[in-house]
C-alpha cells in the first residue's frame, strides 16, 4: 500500500532531492550495495553537478499494469529508492521508527534512508506486497539496523493499535512515526466513484493515521517526531482525483492542528506533499492504464520523480535539524502548485 502523490493531468513534477548518484534502476535491490563517497582533490569538491532532466528515466515507459497493491519489482523501469545512491552520517542514530507503507515507493525510500543514518525500523504493508517487503527488511539489516516487518490492514482500527504495541514491542520504543500508505484511484467524474471505493480511500488515508497516531501517543517523548505524507493534491486538486485529493487535504489539516497540540509536549509534527513519483501505485490502479507511457511527459522535467528524491526530506523532519519546525508542509513538486 505504497504512498506515490501524482496529479493525473501529469502538471507536476518532483524536484530533485536525492543524494548521490543514481541508482541503476533496472537491478534487483538486493544485487545494489551502498555507493562509495567521492575522494576529496585537494580540499575541493570532487562530486560533478547533475542535470535533474537527466537524471532518470524519461518516458514513453513500457506499458504495463499489475493487480492492486502492485510491486517495485516487477515495474519497468525499477523505481529507484536511494539502494545505490543514499550513504548516511549518523542522524538518526538510535532512534526507532515506524513507517506504513514501507515496502514500496516513497515510503521505501524512507526507510532506506533511515536505516542508513543509524534508526532501526518496522515497517507496515498488506501480505501482497510480501515480496518487496523483504528486499526493504534486507537492507535495514544490511545498513547495520533491526527491521521489523509488521504485514497487515490499516483499514482496521484494532490493527492499527496491534501495529503500533508489536512495533514498540519489537523496536523497544518508538520516537519516529510515518504515516505514509495511502490508497488512490482516478476517475472521470464523481458517479464514477463508489460509496465502497469512497470509504475504503479514507479508511486508508484518514482513519488510518488518526488510528495510528493516537496509539502512538503514550510512547512518543519529548524530541519524538510525526512525519504524515499528504500530497500537492492538497493545494492543488486534479479533477480526476476527487476522493484522494480530498484525504490529502485532510492529512495537510491533520498535521497542522496536531502540531499546535503537541508542541508543548516537545513532539513535532510535519508533512510531506510530494508532486508524481513513479511507484507501483501507477501500474496498480493508481492512473488511467492508457497514461502510463506517457507518465510525466508534459512537465518541465518531462519526467516522473523517483522516491529516493524524496527522502532526504523524511530524514530531515526526523532529526535533530528541525527542532523548530513544527505544523509545517514540506513540498517537493518541482515548482508548481504545492506549500
Amino acid at each position: 500500500m505504497a504512498s506515490d502523490e501524482f496529479d493525473s493531468t501529469r502538471r507536476l513534477l518532483v524536484g530533485g532531492l536525492a543524494t548521490g548518484a543514481a541508482a541503476a534502476l533496472a537491478s534487483p535491490a538486493l544485487a545494489q550495495a551502498p555507493a562509495s563517497p567521492p575522494s576529496p582533490a585537494g580540499g575541493a569538491s570532487s562530486q560533478r553537478l547533475v542535470d535533474p532532466t537527466a537524471k532518470y528515466p524519461k518516458p514513453p515507459f513500457p506499458k504495463q499494469e499489475q493487480p492492486w497493491p502492485g510491486l517495485a519489482s516487477r515495474m519497468n523501469p525499477r523505481p529507484d529508492h536511494g539502494e545505490t545512491s543514499y550513504r548516511g552520517s549518523g542522524r538518526l542514530a538510535g532512534r526507532k521508527a515506524l513507517v506504513t507503507g514501507g515496502d514500496s515507493g516513497i515510503g521505501r525510500a524512507a526507510v532506506i534512508a533511515f536505516a542508513r543514518e543509524g534508526a532501526d525500523v518496522a515497517i507496515n504493508y498488506l501480505p501482497a506486497e510480501e515480496e518487496d517487503a523483504r528486499e526493504v527488511v534486507e537492507l535495514i539489516r544490511q545498513a547495520g539496523g533491526k527491521g521489523v516487518a509488521l504485514p497487515g490492514d490499516i483499514r482496521e482500527e484494532a490493527f492499527c493499535q496491534k501495529l503500533v504495541a508489536d512495533a514498540v514491542r519489537e523496536l523497544g520504543g518508538l520516537d519516529i512515526l510515518v504515516n505514509n500508505a495511502a490508497f488512490q484511484r482516478p476517475r472521470k467524474s464523481i458517479l464514477d466513484i463508489s460509496s465502497e471505493e469512497f470509504d475504503q480511500t479514507f479508511k486508508t488515508n484518514v482513519y488510518a493515521p488518526f488510528w495510528i497516531t493516537k496509539a502512538a501517543l503514550p510512547h512518543l517523548k519529548p524530541g519524538s517526531a510525526i512525519i504524515t505524507t499528504s500530497s500537492v493534491n492538497a493545494y492543488d486538486p486534479g479533477e480526476n482525483l476527487l476522493a484522494y485529493a480530498s484525504t490529502k487535504a485532510v492529512n495537510m489539516n491533520f498535521t497542522k492542528s496536531l502540531a499546535k497540540q503537541l508542541a508543548p509536549k516537545g513532539i513535532r509534527v510535519n508533512a510531506v506533499a510530494p508532486g508524481p513519483v513513479w511507484t507501483p501505485l501507477q501500474p496498480s490502479g493508481g492512473q488511467f492504464p492508457e497514461d502510463l507511457p506517457d507518465f510525466g511527459a508534459t512537465s518541465p522535467m518531462g519526467r516522473p520523480g523517483q522516491p529516493a528524491e524524496l527522502a532526504p526530506l523524511f530524514v530531515l523532519l526526523a532529526s535533530d535539524e528541525a527542532t523548530f519546525s513544527t505544523g509545517q508542509v514540506f513540498g517537493a513538486v518541482g515548482g508548481r502548485g504545492g506549500p
